[in-house]
């Protein structure tokens, strides 16, 4: 579970660092689009850590990914976002949340099953 969730949250990254092109610069603004792929960036680069096992890269790794899935909940409330942005931005929070639990999920190997 746990590179299943890297991968998750991999794949989140890439969406972010991808922001700025796929944006028409009101959903998402130009800022929150520079800003989710700034995230994106750092978020790659933590994972490429945890894949290798440092664990102490889980941390900024999951706060850098709630915090990127926090930014998405504006398009929930404001007026005249576009229904494929608010359904982007559930699947995103959706797979956050499953990415984020999938790598906090003990491995069989760190709890001793075989």
């Amino acid at each position: 579970m746990y590179k299943l969730g890297l991968v998750v949250l991999g794949l989140l990254s890439v969406g972010d660092l991808l922001m700025p092109v796929l944006t028409d610069g009101e959903h998402p603004p130009m800022v929150i689009a520079i800003g989710a792929a700034v995230v994106g960036l750092v978020s790659l680069v933590l994972i490429g850590f945890a894949w290798r096992g440092k664990r102490w890269s889980l941390a900024p790794l999951i706060t850098l990914r709630l915090a990127s899935a926090l930014l998405a909940v504006p398009a929930f409330f404001e007026s005249g976002v576009p229904a494929a942005a608010v359904a982007a931005a559930g699947v995103g929070v959706a797979a956050t949340v499953f990415g984020v639990v999938a790598v906090l999920l003990p491995s069989r190997e760190l709890a001793g099953v075989r």
